[in-house]
């Protein structure tokens, strides 16, 4: 699958620089994040913002660099969590702005700390609000509870449909008549919903329409409504002008707040991951380079969603002279990024330059087999700056101290 590969090619912003240049001086592999496009993108999740009243946050599962905060906090209300460890980091990271959180379902010994940071909680279930609403209501929280509409407009992404039968997110209609008593019912203010993934306005519209067929004589006892993450708002080709008529139809509808949290559309096309050609080798009539980045490390939704990441100066496998299929050093015998081809055959030594490499990477890698953790870097006026650098110690200490010595 290729869903994450946009019809605009995600490196504007190298244009007209010599990429060996650049990057010459950077260790491989490591990740880039640029500046500019994150404010771009801002710039456009604010200007939805504006013209709709419409609320959005940036969901921290998919970008979580909080030295960049300061570049998208202009745009945004604020945060979204999935736990205690997000709603901490957006609250210092991102002072006086909203921190909401979500989580499937809150640790007793964790909820009190999670008060401190978190001012909007979404619960998951009506067991879930009735064991802890009362308490973050009388913390002056804003509460919600997250509804499963039964409503699946995602192909080929089922580890991604929260809609999907017997899923574990959200609260259909059949759990809230069945659990759902006038005091749990007393202690919601909003009603939040997450079925996509990195889709178009008219996957929400369908949703909506599911949504108000299940919970509209809900809907106007609420004061907010979420409609959670997935709208990829910021790829070029998105309507922009539907999304826009969903927000004024519920928020005038009902008299609520909408919010939004898009993880991607807030990094998308932000960043990149730089590796090289470790070896070359020839299996049949497979041509193979081994490079010193693992998409099991490195970019895991490669394999999880999966998709083939664009590549700087690349095409589509065949497209041009020499076909390549580019595999990262683990043991993983699936540790494959894809097949791409080239004008000129690929050789030792060589800069490859993915991108799309700013979401679901530095926050979501991993140090299996050993492999070292890239660095991370930010693109700023042509300049690049050095974020964090990681090594032996950052592997060693995920596993121990060696206290049993």
């Amino acid at each position: 699958m290729g869903s994450r590969i946009d019809i605009r090619p995600p490196f504007a912003s190298l244009s007209g620089k010599t990429v060996e240049e650049l990057f010459a001086a950077i260790p491989t592999p490591s990740y880039v994040l640029d500046e500019e496009k994150l404010r771009q993108n801002g710039e456009i999740l604010a200007g939805l913002a504006q013209r709709t009243g419409c609320k959005v946050l940036l969901a921290q599962k998919a970008f979580s660099n909080y030295d960049l905060y300061p570049v998208l906090s202009p745009f945004l209300a604020g945060t979204e969590a999935s736990g205690l460890y997000e709603a901490r980091l957006g609250f210092e990271e991102m002072p006086g702005k909203e921190v909401h959180v979500f989580s499937a379902a809150y640790r007793q010994e964790e909820f009190s700390q999670l008060l401190r940071y978190a001012d909007h909680i979404v619960f998951n279930s009506p067991g879930q609000l009735a064991k802890f609403g009362a308490t973050a209501k009388n913390a002056g929280k804003s509460v919600g509870l997250r509804i499963n509409p039964e409503c699946s407009t995602q192909e080929g992404h089922a580890i991604y449909d929260p809609c999907a039968p017997g899923s574990r997110l959200g609260t259909t209609r059949a759990q809230w008549d069945a659990c759902m008593s006038p005091d749990l019912l007393s202690l919601l203010d909003g009603l939040h919903f997450h079925t996509l993934c990195e889709q178009d306005a008219d996957a929400l519209s369908v949703t909506l329409e599911a949504v108000e067929a299940n919970f509209g004589d809900v809907l106007p006892r609420m004061k907010w409504v979420n409609f959670g993450g997935g709208h990829h708002i910021t790829r070029p080709d998105y309507n922009l002008h539907l999304l826009e008529s969903c927000i004024l139809k519920i928020s005038s509808r009902y008299h609520v707040d909408v919010y939004l949290e898009p993880g991607e559309a807030c990094a998308l096309n932000a960043g990149f991951l730089l590796t090289r050609v470790l070896d070359v080798l020839e299996n049949g009539t497979t041509t193979i380079a081994v490079l010193d980045t693992s998409a099991a490390c490195h970019m895991p939704d490669v394999l999880e969603m999966p998709y083939r990441p664009p590549l700087m100066g690349a095409g589509e496998p065949g497209e041009r002279s020499y076909t390549v299929r580019l595999a990262g050093p683990t043991c993983l015998a699936g540790d494959i990024i894809g097949d791409y081809s080239f004008d000129s055959p690929l050789q030792e030594g060589d800069l490859l330059v993915f991108g799309d490499m700013a979401i679901y990477t530095t926050c979501k890698n991993n140090t299996f087999n050993g492999m070292p953790l890239p660095g991370i870097f930010v693109l700023r006026d042509h300049e690049l700056i050095s974020l964090a650098r990681f090594g032996y110690e950052d592997f060693k200490n995920r596993l121990g101290k060696s206290s049993l010595q």
